[in-house]
């Protein structure tokens, strides 16, 4: 079922969900709604307006949101795996302790963030805004990472090995305890970053501009 253009009330959104059939909202509204613990399996929200909205320990899996605006929303405990979010404004938004399994992130605007806790087995992001994002923790091993932009964001712990970075940005992040062996930083802004454990960078590839940077941080010269 395809609902256009509508102002959605929890009750509305209840009686889509008991139908048990995955539903499609085009450019509704659903700001500040609280849709905690709904089963929202497989639904579209395509185009609608998520502000500030609640969807705490909601069941989202395969559910895909395209366009959508949702600043502020809360997804804290959310099942998400397989989810796809395309081309959406969620800043600032909630995402701790969220199932996001191969969930996927493309062209997003999520600046500041919160996946603390989120259990994120091939979670994937591409052509996002992570900047002041909280993403603890998070391995990103193995992956070609396309113009995500991390910076001032809290990488704490994360895993970078044998990624390639393409087109992305670094700079000021926080990386305590980040691993990047084997990983490719040449397509990468590292502005701001510090060698404070170079065995975490063993095998990495850097270009001589970097080099430079790296070491110009430690307080040497190059001539």
């Amino acid at each position: 079922m395809t609902i256009e253009d509508k102002i959605l009330d929890r009750g509305a959104v209840l009686l889509l969900a008991n139908t048990g059939q995955p539903q499609t909202l085009i450019g509704c509204e659903l700001e500040e709604l609280d849709l905690s613990d709904m089963i929202l399996n497989g639904w579209v929200f395509d185009q609608c307006i998520l502000k500030k909205s609640k969807f705490t320990s909601a069941k989202l899996e395969k559910a895909q949101f395209t366009a959508c605006k949702g600043a502020q929303a809360v997804f804290t405990g959310a099942a998400l795996s397989e989810a796809k979010f395309t081309g959406c404004d969620f800043n600032n938004v909630q995402f701790r302790g969220a199932t996001l399994s191969q969930a996927k992130f493309q062209r997003c605007k999520l600046t500041g963030a919160d996946f603390t806790q989120a259990r994120t087995f091939d979670l994937t992001f591409e052509e996002c805004k992570l900047n002041d994002a909280r993403l603890r923790g998070i391995s990103f091993a193995r992956q070609t990472l396309k113009q995500l932009d991390l910076h001032n964001a809290d990488l704490h712990q994360c895993d970078f090995r044998d990624a390639v970075f393409e087109d992305c940005s670094l700079r000021d992040s926080i990386l305590d305890h980040a691993r990047f062996e084997g990983a490719d930083l040449r397509g990468t802004d590292i502005g701001g970053v510090r060698l404070d454990d170079a065995r975490r960078f063993k095998g990495a590839t850097i270009s001589r501009a970097q080099a430079a940077e790296l070491l110009s941080e430690l307080g040497l010269k190059v001539r």
